[in-house]
């Protein structure tokens, strides 16, 4: 006979409580090697006390840790920056040319770099200074001899408060530079320095010396006038050309000097012939300088006549007691002109 299908499924014995069980003792486990868990104890660093320091300033007995700064993100190779600024640095090519590095002013002297805006603004003032004349706003008390149309003429002496003697240093740095006179020789103790002021920059600068002695310069024979008229007798040695009837013949023309202009004179070598004898002097021109701007507009005539006014206390000096040292080319002709004669004084300096 066939077996039902229930007794395939047989059903679990039912689990019964046994309270025995309970009873058993737990065993100690601390003999056997089994730790308990390991609790951790965490501390918190307190905050750094602030302390005053001698100046009364609070400062931190602990110095912060720098902070790094974010790592930059760099951008690869294949990536293009759209928005590029092109560059419009000038470029220069070196072919040997002479003032490559450096243009020379043919005016002023000034070496300086063409292109350098640095350089470029620098000439600019200083182009300015030596044509002009170097800026001048003025002091508090000037010893003024002549004023007229908006110019004067100003004495500083030895002695002069510090602001005044740096502004004659800077003026007579420049004299020396355009006369070619030696370092430190143009100014010393007895010396007395005008300067002529004009739109408030300094247009001249004399400095005159007291002497006692000086020469005068020996004139040259009168020039002669040269013939004006057409009419001229052939030189036999002259050399003619001629086509037919026309005669090609060669004339030499020599320019000479004007006979209203006053000659002084001087050997080939360039040194002024003066007397051997010696004539009384009082006031000595050591030098005399005008801005390149300011020449022929009579800055000169009034330094000289300022000088003549108060370099002696109580009268005016005569032009014929005023000698004239280490005269250039245009010194002569100032020196002739300013005495009316070319037999003017000339004197030896002692520095």
């Amino acid at each position: 006979m066939q077996a039902k299908i229930s007794s395939f499924f047989k059903r679990s014995a039912a689990k019964t409580f046994n309270p025995s069980k309970l009873s058993t003792p737990v065993e100690d486990t601390t003999h056997f090697g089994i730790q308990e868990p390991e609790i951790r104890i965490t501390y918190k660093r307190r905050t750094p006390k602030e302390e005053p320091d001698r100046n009364g300033e609070i400062t931190s007995t602990d110095r912060e840790k720098p902070q790094l700064a974010p790592p930059r993100l760099l951008p690869s190779s294949s990536s293009k920056s759209l928005n590029k600024k092109r560059s419009y640095a000038q470029f220069h090519l070196e072919l040997g040319q002479s003032d490559f590095l450096l243009h020379t002013c043919s005016t002023c002297g000034f070496n300086f770099a063409i292109g350098d805006e640095g350089d470029e603004k620098v000439h600019k003032e200083f182009h300015k200074s030596y044509t002009h004349g170097i800026q001048f706003k003025g002091w508090h008390k000037e010893r003024v001899i002549l004023a007229s149309e908006g110019a004067r003429v100003i004495l500083v002496l030895d002695g002069d408060p510090p602001a005044h003697m740096k502004k004659v240093q800077e003026v007579v740095k420049m004299v020396e530079d355009e006369l070619g006179l030696g370092e430190e020789w143009l100014l010393h103790k007895l010396c007395k320095v005008y300067l002529f002021i004009l739109s408030q920059r300094i247009a001249g600068c004399l400095v005159v010396e007291p002497i006692k002695t000086a020469y005068r310069v020996i004139s040259n024979s009168v020039v002669q006038k040269s013939s004006t008229s057409n009419e001229k007798a052939a030189r036999p040695n002259s050399a003619v050309l001629r086509f037919g009837d026309v005669n090609f013949q060669q004339e030499v023309v020599k320019h000479m000097p004007s006979v209203d202009k006053l000659n002084v004179s001087e050997d080939p070598s360039g040194v002024t012939l003066c007397e051997k004898d010696a004539v009384s002097a009082l006031c000595g021109i050591r030098a005399i300088w005008v801005t390149p701007f300011n020449r022929k507009k009579h800055v000169a005539t009034k330094l000289l006549d300022a000088a003549r006014k108060s370099f002696c206390k109580g009268y005016t000096i005569e032009i014929s007691q005023v000698a004239f040292s280490q005269p250039t080319t245009d010194g002569k002709v100032l020196a002739s002109k300013y005495s009316g004669t070319n037999t003017f004084l000339v004197y030896h300096t002692q520095a």
